[in-house]
């Protein structure tokens, strides 16, 4: 066997195992953890359950509305601001809540 040809097999090995590894960092393994973060979504893009009333995904009525929740990165809800410097929370609020 030529140094040319075990080369070539190793250059095939390394370039191999380089694709599979870039697809493993790309899968669930690594999948960013989430969080539910209250009081931030517009009206209707809430991700579910907006308290009584609602359902579930895009029924909130109104926008920041305090007991709707929308999935954001872990560790970035209570960082999150809304116009008037109003919060992002990780428990259900009772601001901004619909009219009767």
């Amino acid at each position: 066997m030529s140094s040319y040809t075990i080369n070539s097999a190793a250059l095939a090995a390394a370039i191999t195992m380089a694709v599979t590894g870039v697809s493993l960092l790309s899968g669930p393994a690594v999948a960013q953890e989430k969080e539910k973060c209250f009081g931030i979504s517009m009206a209707g893009k809430n991700d579910c359950a907006a308290g009584p009333g609602t359902t579930c995904a895009g029924t909130s009525k109104v926008d920041y509305q305090g007991n709707a929740w929308k999935y954001v990165a872990a560790g970035t809800c209570l960082t999150m601001t809304a116009p008037d410097g109003r919060m992002g929370a990780l428990e259900a609020l009772e601001r901004d809540m619909p009219k009767a």
